[in-house]
């Protein structure tokens, strides 16, 4: 079990408020749980505390760190949510009731809906805080997935590799998106996992002992130059991203030069390419292989200088270079931007107004972080330049509210913003169904399956039956009751949203001219009755 010295021992400028916060968390928590065991047979304590851990170690602020400790103790510590709050503030409240609700949905499997959920993740996770929570959470239990039951095994690491890994690589968390790839890839393809893992292997072997003497040649070069402040490590590709890349080469191994890649990091931009001068001086570059990700960083943030060279010792290899910071935000993603200052407990000077805004300035903001300053791109007649790589719904997102980032009106803003365009339900069995907003049940049926449609009887959402003009929710659970008699009527076409329910129900009732719509008042499913 995680002692709580070790979670302070890795929290950064801690104040005494901070510590005193963190420990009666961990002591809540230990009580909350103290009756409950994991699969394994170990006290359920040992997750929270581990999460929390994970939290120190990502830089993360005492009120996160606290809410992992927390984050299971509503939901499976018959702990009330009045308690939390109480005992902890709103803040905290606001996260754990967060990591909570992203808990419920569940991934199966469903690959066209696998973009869909992790939409929803991130647009319902309001607080970016709840989903580095949960992505923690997540860290920590594929690290004992061994002990779930078998036939969970495989759902958790397929979820893990299609919808977690994904957001940690979204939110620019290197380090922890190759951890949930590697820990999740022998559960969902054990074949696959060990054959990339011997390829890994005698790559390895293979190289080894060249880099070493690479790294002292660049070493020694570089002290030449009169860098004195870099160190050096060596990278091994992870497994599923060498699956990955095997596939793409079809297994041709000696298309591949990054399963071991040389990292030189240094003190600044200007050493970047100096750094990179004298590599290129020592070993000559392949043609088409070099790339500037300082200069032009990935969408997700990511900055490195990436060279591929020849070198008589270890042969082909790619050297990455970047500075500490770099290096850092590599590493962590957005976690290694959230300063103390923006989030911690204790800040000097920190008025009344701006403590109870804080956690909800922090909404929604984050969101603008994913798109870098390049893809504030210029238009010219109607030309569009620059690179335009990141998803449209987040670069949507950035855009409309650049003014007002982090204000009441930005949050408020983002939520009607992004919900008014797309509105995301589940089957039964927890497939994503991603629609337009304002989508009825028959919009749902015939997204699924046109037969659903031409057949549909009635609907129920969350269990309860609603009218056919009922405005799907995000997150709600829909069903479709079919009978074979039942057939499409005319006033349905006053009811779909989608153009394509709407083109199903033209054919079935026969009806060559296209019908406009009538505008109607619609009623929520929560206001709706059969």
């Amino acid at each position: 079990m995680t002692p709580v010295k070790e979670i302070i021992g890795e929290m950064t400028d801690a104040s005494p408020e901070d510590i005193a916060f963190v420990e009666k968390a961990y002591e809540f928590s230990k009580k909350a749980h103290a009756t409950q065991t994991r699969y394994s047979g170990e006290p359920y304590f040992i997750h929270p505390a581990a999460t929390a851990k994970i939290l120190a170690e990502y830089g993360m602020d005492a009120t996160t760190i606290a809410a992992g400790l927390l984050h299971d103790a509503i939901e499976d510590g018959c702990i009330s949510r009045d308690e939390v709050e109480k005992e902890f503030g709103k803040e905290l409240l606001f996260i754990v009731d967060g990591v909570t609700k992203l808990g419920t949905h569940k991934y199966r499997g469903a690959e066209r809906h696998a973009e869909s959920l992790r939409r929803l993740l991130v647009a319902t996770a309001s607080d970016i805080r709840v989903l580095i929570v949960k992505l923690a959470d997540r860290f920590h239990n594929m690290q004992t997935l061994e002990h779930v039951p078998e036939h969970k095994r495989q759902r958790i690491a397929l979820e893990t590799l299609e919808i977690y890994a994904p957001i940690a690589d979204r939110l620019g968390m290197g380090k922890l998106k190759s951890a949930l790839e590697d820990l999740a890839f022998p559960f969902v393809d054990p074949d696959a996992a060990s054959h990339a893992a011997e390829v890994r292997k005698l790559k390895t072997q293979e190289t080894e002992e060249g880099l070493t003497k690479v790294q002292k040649e660049i070493g020694s070069e570089l002290t030449k130059k009169g860098l004195t402040m870099f160190r050096t490590d060596i990278r091994m590709k992870g497994l599923w991203s060498l699956h990955q890349k095997l596939k793409r080469k079809r297994d041709d191994i000696t298309l591949i030069h990054d399963i071991a890649a040389l990292r030189i990091i240094v003190s600044t931009v200007e050493d970047c390419y100096v750094t990179l001068g004298a590599v290129h001086a020592l070993y000559k570059p392949l043609p088409g292989e070099f790339k500037d990700y300082i200069a032009f960083p990935k969408p997700n943030g990511y900055q490195s200088l990436h060279t591929t060279v020849v070198t008589p010792e270890a042969g082909i290899v790619e050297i990455q270079i970047r500075t500490e910071d770099m290096h850092r935000a590599a590493q962590f993603g957005i976690a290694s931007h959230m300063s103390y200052k923006q989030l911690g407990k204790g800040v000097e000077k920190l008025g009344k107004e701006t403590q109870k805004s804080r956690f909800s300035s922090l909404s929604f903001s984050w969101v603008r972080w994913l798109i870098p300053s390049l893809m504030k791109v210029a238009t010219k007649e109607g030309e569009t330049k620059g690179v335009t790589k990141v998803p449209p719904w987040l670069a949507e997102l950035a855009e409309a509210h650049t003014d007002v980032a982090g204000s009441k009106e930005f949050v408020e803003g983002l939520r009607e913003d992004f919900f008014s365009h797309r509105v995301f339900v589940f089957t039964p069995k927890g497939d994503v169904i991603d629609l337009p907003a304002a989508s009825t049940p028959i919009d749902f049926a015939y997204a699924i399956h046109s037969d659903l449609g031409d057949h549909l009887q009635g609907a129920k959402v969350n269990g309860k039956l609603v009218s056919f003009d009922t405005v799907l929710g995000n997150g709600e659970v829909v069903e479709i009751l079919r009978r074979d008699s039942a057939h499409p009527s005319t006033k349905w076409l006053d009811i779909v949203r989608t153009s394509l329910a709407r083109r199903h129900i033209r054919a079935t009732l026969g009806l060559t001219e296209p019908e406009k719509p009538t505008p109607k008042r619609r009623r929520s499913s929560h206001q709706s009755k059969k």
